[in-house]
């Protein structure tokens, strides 16, 4: 009993990495704090897994509650606990694939699932799963760059979880998780990395901004571009309203004036339009005067400006003469109607042809 505790102790001590012996630890009372006596009636408890030996040979494992040993011949030589055992893994320094130094530490839970392996498989089993967690911690922390490091931290616990369960299966021993608690890296590398924050803070406010000027210069763009197509339209609008109105205006014009000339016309066949005549001339005559040389300086006056009859009489003379001339262009047109209506008969009659009209 003796020389087990003192096993224990020497592997608790190198798991800790110091050589003095004798100084308890509590890992030490979990691993194991004594052994049981033989006393034939043995009660085993829940979750505990006792190794017998009989005469120095592994005999059988206890199973929990009541059992009985023969005594002298054997012996419980190992107590194992088949509960999750959580293990510290000590702080340890690591390099980075971009060469950068770490210092990480982490969490080990284990679980013992053959007791007869973890009894003659291996010395200490605790301190050798700790060893190959550190060993495998750093063996994957030389594939990954430092910014992964911190990324994949889930990644990373769960390659090293199944590194250690490969070599760790003959030794009855599985591996349920390792977490990575603390990762501790250069205070240099911190500013470096502090920099480089604030650097791709800095870039993606840059961007952001220059993508909210873009899209407002765009919005700005299509606003304008908005409005020309509007006032182009509008203006073709009013363009189309105003050559109607124009048109409108021309043809309300033409019609009036062709109405004025008719009822001109009337008027003068009628009798004494000739003193109508006359008297409108006069009356345009003074009012043309009237308006002389208010849109120019240069006015052009007939000799005889004060006669105001002899202009009149000038202007029914040529009333006249237009007058007479139309009636000479209507009479040979009816002279012919009327040759065209004469037969040859009459002709060779002699009689004479009928009066112009």
């Amino acid at each position: 009993m003796i020389r087990t505790v003192l096993r224990t102790g020497g592997a608790l001590l190198r798991h800790s990495g110091r050589s003095v012996p004798g100084v308890w630890t509590p890992a030490q009372q979990r691993w194991a704090s004594s052994l049981p006596m033989n006393t034939v009636v043995l009660f085993v408890p829940q979750q505990e897994a006792w190794v017998v030996e009989r005469m120095g040979r592994f005999h059988r494992i206890l199973e929990p509650g009541l059992n009985f040993l023969i005594p002298v011949l054997d012996k419980v030589r190992y107590v194992q606990s088949l509960k999750e055992i959580v293990i510290d893994v000590p702080e340890q320094s690591a390099v980075s694939l971009d060469n950068v130094t770490l210092q990480i530490d982490g969490v080990l839970y284990l679980r013992i699932l053959d007791p007869f392996k973890a009894s003659y498989g291996v010395e200490d089993p605790e301190y050798a799963v700790t060893q190959l967690a550190q060993t495998t911690m750093r063996s994957e922390l030389g594939k990954l760059t430092l910014d992964k490091v911190f990324r994949e931290r889930e990644c990373l616990n769960s390659n090293i979880v199944h590194s250690i369960n490969q070599a760790s299966d003959d030794w009855g021993i599985r591996c349920l998780r390792y977490e990575i608690k603390d990762i501790h890296v250069p205070q240099r590398v911190k500013d470096s990395m502090q920099l480089q924050v604030e650097a791709e803070r800095k870039k993606r406010a840059t961007v952001l901004e220059s993508e909210g000027n873009r899209e407002a210069a765009i919005n700005v763009a299509e606003g304008r571009k908005q409005a020309q197509i509007l006032a182009s339209e509008a203006e073709k609008t009013e363009q189309i309203n105003r050559a109607a109105g124009e048109a409108s205006a021309v043809l309300a014009k033409a019609e009036a004036k062709a109405k004025a000339i008719r009822v001109l016309s009337d008027a003068f066949a009628e009798q004494n339009g000739n003193a109508a005549a006359s008297y409108s001339v006069a009356e345009q005559y003074v009012s043309a005067f009237s308006n002389l040389a208010k849109q120019s300086n240069t006015v052009l006056l007939p000799s005889n400006t004060g006669d105001i009859s002899s202009m009149v009489t000038q202007a029914m003379s040529i009333y006249g003469t237009l007058s007479k001339q139309n009636q000479s262009a209507a009479l040979p047109a009816s002279m012919s109607d009327a040759t065209e209506t004469t037969s040859p008969e009459d002709t060779a009659q002699g009689a004479p042809p009928p009066p112009p009209q």
